[in-house]
This record gives structure tokens, sequence and C-alpha cells, in this order.
């Protein structure tokens, strides 16, 4: 994607460190750790694939934003495929080098996926506020075709956001340490490597990072503002009202943890005195990159009515063709 030209380095790998304070005997069990969220978020969201792909009754604009969420999540699996497994890799074999390019890659689609899942969230956000504010006009406004063209072009305009950065990082110059203290490659942990002052570096890629950030929060903040005004006005029922506050409030918390520590974890290489420790900034990281893709299928769409009523039919029919054993007495009720 990058032509990166490493005549210009003497740097021609990088070793991904991980926590600096952990010790060696818990390396085993924090791999295993990993291993078992990379797992739990793949099947989750695969699950979600699935029953999109065969129930036709989901092929609805909203469900196609969340599948679209569902591939994201595990293209990087919010960034477990690109990441996750070098870092099982550091902690189960010892084996933490990557490649400049490789590294460089990395870095771009880590940067690419948070990018995606933050324009993907804006397309979400403005499905339900054409839905609830313009119920009538919903139908015409938002139909399976226009999802999908808008879905497709997410997909190729996130590229251009890390891209910005990633083209700049290839033209720097890295001749000292390749030790990267992160769980992964990213743009603020391989900027802090260069020769010389990657202050301008750094500054573009906070620049970029809060503009692809904040501008689809301040949009899905706004939606969801009109979307509780207009559910208190068309609502009577103080269930409904409480059901739609839950909601709210749980995708809210989705958010705030997909958002804020963003904003520390790249702003702390500029403000002194915003200081994180090595393995809070690595936490703090994981944190965000690894809990909301873990927690999106049963967010946005395990709590659907029509995809847990689909859930249901296809366990009681598995139950219904389990074959009897030997001798099991099978009762029928007649019905007159």
């Amino acid at each position: 994607m990058f032509q990166v030209d490493v005549n210009h380095t003497l740097v021609t790998e990088f070793v991904i460190v991980g926590f600096p304070s952990l010790q060696p005997e818990y390396f085993h069990l924090v791999g295993w750790f990993f291993f078992f969220l990379y797992v739990t978020t793949v099947m989750g969201n695969l699950l979600l694939i699935v029953v999109f792909a065969l129930e036709h009754s989901l092929q609805k604009p909203m469900y196609i934003t969340m599948v679209s969420l569902a591939l994201s999540d595990i293209g990087k699996c919010c960034f477990t495929t690109v990441a996750i497994p070098k870092l099982i890799a550091r902690y189960w074999w010892n084996d933490g080098s990557v490649g400049f390019r490789t590294c460089i890659f990395q870095q771009h689609m880590i940067h690419y996926f948070g990018s995606l899942n933050s324009l993907i969230l804006l397309s979400m956000a403005l499905d339900r506020y054409l839905a609830i504010c313009f119920p009538f006009r919903y139908p015409m406004l938002m139909t399976n075709r226009v999802m999908t063209g808008l879905t497709l072009s997410l997909w190729v305009v996130a590229h251009i956001f890390p891209g910005i950065t990633t083209i700049r990082l290839t033209t720097m110059v890295f001749c000292g340490s390749n030790q990267i203290i992160q769980a992964f490659c990213d743009h603020t942990t391989v900027s802090l490597l260069i020769c010389g002052d990657s202050s301008r570096q750094l500054s573009i890629g906070f620049i970029v990072a809060m503009f692809i950030l904040n501008v689809p929060l301040a949009f899905i903040v706004f939606s969801y503002i009109w979307i509780i005004i207009s559910i208190v006005r068309i609502c009577c029922s103080p269930q409904g009202r409480m059901k739609t506050f839950s909601t709210c409030v749980t995708q809210g918390c989705i958010l705030s943890i997909y958002y804020i520590p963003r904003f520390f974890v790249y702003a702390a290489p500029l403000f002194p005195n915003l200081k994180m420790t090595p393995d809070l900034r690595i936490a703090t990281s994981l944190f965000y990159s690894l809990l909301p893709p873990l927690l999106n299928p049963f967010i946005y769409c395990l709590r659907t009515s029509e995809i847990k009523m689909i859930l249901r039919r296809w366990i009681q029919k598995q139950n219904d063709i389990t074959p009897k054993k030997p001798g099991q007495v099978v009762t029928v009720t007649v019905s007159n």
C-alpha cells in the first residue's frame, strides 16, 4: 500500500516490548488472556454476520451498519487480527520482533480501523436519527442501496486520515532505538523513535486523530440528544421512555470507552502535565481497543429483539432435530 524506503534508516525491524513492568512468570497467563479475548471477539462478531447472511428479514439499513461494524471489528478485531496475534506471540514465545515495513503497515491498519469504526458509529447514529426523528421520510431517505453505498464509501474514506500520518512516517529517519514500548505499532510510539525532533510528527498525528474522532462524535452526541427529545415527545409510556434511556446510556458508555481514553493517549506526549506511565498508556490503549469490539455484538446486536427472536428460533429448531436417546419417552400432545 505504501512504498517504504528503508535505505534512509538504520532500523530494519522493531521489537514489541509490551508491558515493561510485567514479570516473565506472568507472560503465559497474559498471553492466554489476550487469546481468550481474541477468540471471543471474533466468534461474537462472526455470529452476527452469519445471522445477517442467513436471515433475509435482517437485511435492512440498520443491520447493514451493524454487520459493517462487525466486519471492522474482525478485520482489526477492532484491532485484533492486525495486532493481537503478535502480542500473543510476544508473551507465549518471546517473539516481539516485527519488520520495518510490517510495523508501518500495522500502525496504518490499526489507525485505519479506528477511523473506520468512528465513521461507522456515525452512520449508525445517522440511521437512528432519521428513523426516529423522521419516521415517515425514513423509508425513502435510507434504503438498503443508500446504506450499502454509504458503508462502502466509509471503508474507502477511512484510509485518508491515517494515510496522511503514515506517508509522512515513511519519510522519517530512524537511526536509534527500535524498542516499541507498546503492545503494537502505533503512530505515537513509532514517532517517538524518529531521529531528531518528533514534535511536528506527533502534532500532525494528534490533529488528524482529533478530527476523525471529534467530528463524528459531535454528530453522534447531537443525534442522540434529538432522539431522546423525540422519544420524550411521542412516547407517553414510562416503560418506553426508560427503555430508550437505558439503551442510550448503554451505548453512551461504549462511546465513552471508545473516545475518551483515546484523547488522553494521543494528548499525553504533547502536554507535559498530562503524564502517563508506559504501563498505564499501554493498558489504556488496550482498554479502548479491545473492549468495544468485544461488547459491540451484545450492545448493538444481541439486545435487538429481532436478533434474539431469530437466535431462539434457531436453538428451538436445533433441539427439535436432536436425536432422542434409546428408551427415552417422547410425549405427544394432541389437541382437539
